[in-house]
């Protein structure tokens, strides 16, 4: 799907079509994922240029948490300083059972990570329609764009 492609859907299709590349890319990339925000957070800091995605997680039971909060900011800060795409989704129990295992305490599934393989093997084109919809969304001033996971 080109970038004009993208453009020309209505947000509705566009949000679904997002969905189903998320999920598609969480489940072809379970070895090159990374879950919970202490871990993210290492990875990002021993290697950032091997992190090719970001997706922070929310529920309603962590609104309130500030610590999180605060580790979601410098997250956020840290992808926009190095290039990374990043979006949020909403539902974080449905993240958690598309990343499986990964996620054993649902309290890690905050924060999960799409690296890159080591030998560089790995293109997927449902990354590449994330890819589009977050360039998409910061040309809005969305800056971190809410993408809705399809339900089971």
């Amino acid at each position: 799907m080109t970038f004009e492609e993208v453009l020309i859907q209505k947000p509705a299709e566009r949000a679904q079509c997002t969905g189903k590349a998320l999920e598609e890319v969480l489940v072809s990339a379970q070895d090159n994922i990374t879950v919970g925000v202490y871990e993210c957070a290492k990875v990002m800091n021993l290697d950032p240029d091997s992190v090719s995605f970001c997706v922070l997680a929310m529920d309603e039971e962590f609104q309130c948490d500030i610590a999180l909060q605060i580790h979601f900011t410098l997250i956020q800060s840290f992808c926009f300083d190095n290039d990374i795409s990043i979006a949020r989704v909403s539902d974080m129990q449905r993240l958690a059972e598309i990343v499986g295992a990964k996620a054993a305490p649902l309290e890690d599934a905050h924060c999960v990570l799409i690296t890159n393989p080591a030998d560089g093997s790995w293109e997927d084109p449902a990354l590449q329609k994330l890819h589009l919809f977050c360039e998409e969304s910061r040309s809005l001033n969305d800056w971190v764009p809410e993408i809705l996971l399809p339900e089971r």
